[in-house]
């Protein structure tokens, strides 16, 4: 994103003001933000920030963070410390043992799940709350609650059903 008032160099300064239930966005690049007279000059490592994030700081030095690295495009976990981007798609399996970790605890998730919209048609949200469902079940299972896993098997079951229902075209 480039910056709001020199047009030239890129934002790294996003500021969001809601102001008479308008929401302004301004993005500013450093210089310009210095010139305005806001000191918000990053003070952190990003890559020491990533490592405790995922929990995995003390197992890697940095040293061999840098010797890490994509085989397809040649980005160095060192790199996407730094710049916060990976390369190229591949980097996702070079650096999985480092990202899963960061990833997890971002996202409380390995899977994306997304939001489902408020106007969404029922059986969408039939369908989502059937897949939650059953991850409740298996952690039900996992955790050795068997009567908490019947109550679920049965609205499981009892949605299936339902869904199978409204898939069949009436005459």
């Amino acid at each position: 994103m480039v910056c709001n008032v020199c047009g030239q160099n890129e934002a790294t300064i996003h500021l969001t003001e809601i102001l008479n239930n308008q929401m302004v966005e301004v993005h500013l690049c450093e210089g310009c933000a210095e010139q305005k007279g806001a000191d918000f000059k990053s003070h952190f490592d990003f890559n020491k920030l990533l490592a405790s994030l995922g929990g995995f700081a003390q197992e890697l030095e940095p040293e061999s963070l840098s010797k890490v690295a994509c085989k397809h495009c040649g980005m160095t976990y060192e790199e996407f410390g730094r710049t916060g981007r990976l390369g190229c798609s591949s980097c996702y399996e070079a650096f999985e043992k480092l990202l899963m970790p960061l990833i997890k605890r971002v996202q409380r998730d390995l899977r994306h799940v997304g939001k489902v919209p408020s106007r969404a048609p029922a059986p969408v949200k039939e369908t989502l709350e059937l897949r939650e469902l059953q991850e409740r079940l298996r952690r039900s299972i996992k955790d050795e609650t068997f009567e908490e896993a019947a109550r679920i098997r049965d609205r499981i079951q009892a949605l299936e059903e339902k869904l199978k229902k409204g898939g069949r075209k009436q005459k």
